[in-house]
């Protein structure tokens, strides 16, 4: 068992996580962030033992419904009985422990699809001076360098997960990271905060492309 390093915020009760959530998937679906059976999200339900509301394996995120939803413990096991969680599970864990989140948020947009590939070799993606920037927790001005970690994709989820807890353990003022070819992981305070920190990032994240391609 692994300890929670940071205080992990409850975002509600398992059905109203579960609720929240769908609504959510509705919504990125709509935008073209979470396609076919792309993303995964969840929220935390119990702080004490850590327990998570999270979707499960190769949903549609645009046809879920409250009843999909499992929970897992600290470890990634779910009830008893229960369909099989998302591949991604321990990134999430890593994600709760790490910065205390309330709800993690991991969406397959075009273009963190495209920059997380391209800028891979400088290890991360640097934004500043836009406005939108100010939509991140804890930023008050467009001259804000937002400094995005991009992590290589691997198959093997133990490893993905420890490369995930070494970023977020050097990048402590990230708001999220890039996986390679893949895209994006944020998170927030409340499933409504995670929900927003998705909006502006994919939003700076096709300025960047649209910019860089001009």
């Amino acid at each position: 068992m692994v300890p929670v390093m940071a205080p992990a915020v409850v975002a509600g009760s398992f059905a109203d996580a579960a609720s929240a959530l769908v609504e959510t998937g509705r919504r990125f679906y709509q935008r073209g962030w979470v396609q076919g059976t792309s993303g995964n999200f969840s929220a935390v339900v119990s702080a004490h033992p850590l327990a998570l509301c999270i979707t499960p394996s190769a949903a549609h995120k645009g046809m879920l419904t409250a009843s999909d939803f499992l929970k897992i413990d600290e470890n990634g096991r779910p009830a008893s009985g229960q369909a099989k969680p998302s591949a991604e599970t321990q990134l999430h864990l890593e994600i709760v422990r790490a910065r205390g989140a309330a709800a993690v948020l991991h969406t397959h947009s075009v273009w963190s699809t495209i920059l997380s590939a391209s800028e891979l070799p400088q290890r991360g993606l640097a934004i500043e001076g836009y406005e939108m920037l100010k939509g991140l927790s804890g930023v008050g001005t467009h001259e804000h360098r937002e400094w995005v970690p991009i992590v290589k994709n691997d198959q093997d989820m133990s490893r993905l997960g420890a490369d995930v807890r070494n970023v977020l353990m050097n990048d402590r003022a990230a708001h999220a990271f890039l996986i390679s070819g893949h895209g994006l992981y944020t998170w927030g305070q409340s499933i409504a905060e995670a929900e927003r920190h998705v909006e502006i990032l994919e939003f700076l994240f096709e300025v960047v492309g649209r910019s860089a391609s001009r």
